[in-house]
């Protein structure tokens, strides 16, 4: 009896050692699938609220027009892992992201954390968080091609390159929420916009 008590306090303690109450929003899925596109048309029609917090990636690489974000100065994972100035960071296509551990504060007070991230960060994101919710968001390869292509930051070889890469370790299916994001960009934003408001109005019972 004594032993299943201390199991349910282990259990308890790692709940609450977890960051909340407000919940952290992962926008993950493959290149191209325009991400970026739809999470900057509801960051601008969600601009008068205080209930979210769309944050900014770091990446180490100069801005670009067709994918807003800051400079990341350091190119060690460990260095940004001793830093303390990032609450989650990942590699891919040979750059490294990280999202500022400002947004700890945010999620504090209740918000609803979204941003781009990394299909690989969701067990870091959990481990972090006590709400974290994932929408993928997808589109058919040729549509992701043609993106990809009209934001003219690859070469042919490098896009092709985004288009095969696969994480096997978080299916779309593994998702709680799924955009197949191949019509128009107003009609995606409406759906993440609604799936995200669905999101927040479940923060109303933690403040």
């Amino acid at each position: 009896m004594d032993g299943a008590s201390s199991d349910m306090d282990t259990d308890k303690q790692l709940t609450t050692d977890k960051i909340g109450p407000g919940i952290v929003v992962l926008i993950v899925g493959p290149s191209g699938a325009g991400k970026d596109a739809l999470l900057h048309g509801v960051a601008e029609q969600l601009s008068g609220t205080t209930s979210f917090h769309f944050a900014t990636r770091t990446i180490n690489r100069p801005s670009h027009e067709a994918e807003r974000n800051d400079v990341l100065t350091l190119d060690d994972p460990a260095a940004i892992a001793q830093s303390g100035a990032y609450a989650l960071y990942w590699q891919a296509h040979g750059l490294i992201y990280a999202i500022s551990a400002d947004i700890d504060d945010h999620v504090r007070a209740g918000r609803c954390v979204v941003f781009n991230a990394s299909r690989t960060i969701v067990a870091a994101a959990r481990h972090r968080y006590a709400n974290v919710k994932i929408v993928y968001i997808n589109a058919p390869r040729k549509v992701r091609a043609h993106r990809l292509a009209l934001r003219g930051r690859e070469t042919a070889e490098e896009i092709e390159t985004r288009l095969a890469r696969e994480v096997e370790t978080f299916p779309a299916s593994a998702a709680d929420h799924l955009i197949n994001n191949e019509q128009s960009l107003e009609a995606g934003v409406n759906e993440l916009r609604t799936v995200l408001s669905a999101l927040e109005c479940a923060t109303s019972g933690f403040r």
